[in-house]
């Protein structure tokens, strides 16, 4: 097959990543037509700057032959254009549900070798695409599994299967191999599926993000906005300095603003490369969707404003919108920090909690191993997972420090000893609140919000009275129920925060109250953003931060910072915000003794869009 010469698009084309796009099976086969190729590409060329391809050699048990794969990786070549290889063990679907490859099948086994000997013959990089997952139940699974849980062996089988089916064969083609794992979005359930967080990133070379969270109202998975960024940090806390990147697609959204911020959250948590997948949806014609209420708005993603080098742009003209717009400040952010929090491998509890706190604007910064050197954690349902758990508690306190746990693990450790340190405990009633207060102690009482917010269903926690102190209240027909706890043992104090039944009734809580449990749980933390729920907060360990709203109206944001920063300077169009010192009240310095004055900045929002600041003196 002769390829058309085109233009030529040189690696390195942005300062603070690589851009790359895989290209399934089905579409590097189209590319036996040299015209195909030649056409799409200069279609995405001319509207999308591309540093690298991952041409995929495999996927639903179709496989491309070795000319043909050769060919279309020269054609990059020839373009200054990066290669590596791709494969997706799928097998198809079962009534649009995805189907897996069946691991315990002689068949099946020799397939995957084969086809990732194939791949090694032609890449020196290849990436396993997120279909690495054991999901079937058959005889030949029955009998293999025995006694153990489904999820024991499937991490067993799945483990074996990426040293004996994927690694050992690509290195024996090809000893330079580097062999890559994508790990996809849901990875609270990875564990139950076979995806192994503790032992697969020392298998393979290095890991890869899915960052992908698509709409967290009308998919079936439901993943919060701030996934996109929380998610990366995890992955680089599991494998620091391996983790090759973020991967983002062009699905099941209703507005395109919702593309732009999957993409925008992948770069904000430092992603070192960027993926689209895939080669045909950068094709696709633009759809704004449903945008019309802000669409007139000088927004983050301004639509007008995107340069159009095309007569038809698609979406890789958003792509490069989007992306090139955040490069040109990357380079001004520090390290990403957030508040503590401890996942062990192989956990779950209270799914994806974590992401709806970021979504009340409580950076998070999840680690596999309990963070012993923070002065606060906070610790979820998941925590259940370490049998240790409820000694490491006690060691943090002991040490002079805070950990806050929510209701969900309280509930857990109620026969595990934590009454050892509270005797608190959840109950199986629920309330149903609609009126907050905080404050404790005589003359203190404090109401928070008004009589108009929507009822929200809380569990309900007991304690014994002066033993532990509620500092957030839910208030029902005249009886109140904690929503922030404590309890201070030996040096430390222990927060409880009960959660609400379902999480996105963090979003309705009155912004006074998120901001009494920010109080508490951000306490030290060099910047805060009081407001509406569902804008998030990134920071970094240069006094620069990001704020963004995932609103659909007009925002504003109360940012405070602490220290002797006097000034806010927006790294993007340059403007210098003064603010004003922003003292706690008597009362509840008295009751929170090293509560810090901060200074405060008003900062508006537009929908859907970000802000970018440095602290300055």
């Amino acid at each position: 097959m002769a390829l058309a010469a085109a233009g030529t698009c040189l690696a390195g084309n942005y300062t603070n990543f690589d851009l790359a796009i895989y290209i399934p099976v089905n579409v590097v086969h189209s590319f036996e037509s040299p015209e195909v190729l030649s056409n799409e590409w200069n279609t995405i060329s001319r509207q999308l700057k591309v540093d690298k391809v991952y041409i995929e050699v495999q996927r639903d048990r179709q496989t491309n032959s070795d000319a043909l794969l050769e060919d279309v990786k020269q054609f990059f070549l020839d373009r200054g254009v990066r290669v590596a290889g791709g494969m997706a063990l799928s097998d198809g679907s079962i009534g649009g549900q995805f189907n897996s490859f069946c691991y315990t099948d002689p068949n099946d086994r020799a397939f995957i070798k084969s086809a990732a000997e194939l791949a090694a013959r032609h890449f020196d990089e290849i990436i396993q695409d997120d279909f690495f997952f054991d999901m079937t139940k058959k005889d030949s699974d029955i009998a293999a599994k025995g006694d153990k849980t489904w999820t024991q062996f499937r991490l067993e089988l799945m483990d074996e299967a990426a040293e004996n089916l994927i690694i050992k064969p690509a290195r024996a083609v090809n000893p330079r191999v580097k062999l890559v794992i994508k790990f996809p979005n849901w990875y609270e359930h990875f564990q139950g599926l076979g995806y192994d967080l503790d032992r697969e990133p020392r298998l393979f070379d290095g890991i890869y993000t899915g960052t992908e969270t698509r709409d967290p109202v009308i998919t079936d998975q439901h993943l919060q906005q701030y996934e996109s960024y929380e998610i990366f940090r995890y992955f680089e806390n599991i494998a620091p300095g391996r983790n090759g990147g973020g991967w983002v697609d062009t699905y099941s959204i209703r507005y395109l603003d919702r593309y732009a911020e999957q993409l925008w959250d992948t770069m904000f948590a430092k992603a070192p490369q960027m993926m689209l997948f895939e080669w045909s949806g950068m094709l696709r014609p633009i759809e704004p969707g449903d945008r019309a209420s802000w669409e007139n708005l000088p927004t983050s993603f301004n639509s007008r404003e995107m340069p159009r080098s095309s007569a038809d742009p698609t979406m890789a003209a958003v792509a490069a919108y989007s992306l090139e717009q955040v490069d040109s400040f990357l380079g001004k952010l520090g390290n990403p920090i957030g508040i503590a929090c401890y996942k062990p491998y192989q956990s779950t509890g209270e799914d994806f909690l974590h992401n709806y706190l970021g979504m009340i604007g409580i950076p998070i910064d999840l680690r596999p191993e309990f963070p012993t050197n923070a002065n606060l954690v906070l610790l979820t349902e998941s925590a259940k997972f370490d049998p240790d758990i409820v000694a490491k508690i006690k060691d943090q306190l002991i040490a002079g420090k805070s950990v806050v746990i929510t209701s969900g693990l309280l509930r857990a450790l109620q026969n595990r000893g934590i009454q050892d340190i509270v005797e608190a405990q959840e109950t199986d009633r629920s309330v149903f609140a609609h009126e907050f207060s905080n404050g404790y102690g005589a003359g203190n009482f404090s109401t928070l919000g008004d009589d108009n917010q929507p009822g929200i269903l809380f569990p309900q926690i007991v304690f014994l009275t002066n033993d532990a102190w509620s500092l957030v209240r839910a208030e029902a027909n005249g009886n109140s129920f904690p929503v922030l706890l404590m309890d201070r043992y030996s040096k430390g104090v222990l927060y409880v925060w009960t959660i609400p039944d379902n999480f996105n009734d963090l979003y309705s809580l009155p912004t006074a109250v998120t901001s009494a449990i920010k109080n508490y749980v951000m306490h030290g933390f060099p910047v805060r953003a009081d407001g509406p729920a569902q804008v998030a907060l990134f920071a970094y360990d240069n006094n620069s931060f990001i704020v963004e709203s995932y609103l659909p109206t007009p925002t504003n944001e109360m940012v405070s910072v602490a220290g002797n920063f006097r000034h806010l300077k927006n790294l993007v169009t340059g403007e210098v915000l003064e603010g004003r010192v922003q003292s706690v009240p008597g009362w509840q310095r008295r009751q929170n003794p090293d509560g810090d004055d901060r200074v405060s900045f008003n900062v508006h929002l537009l929908p859907h869009s970000y802000e970018v600041f440095e602290a300055e003196n």
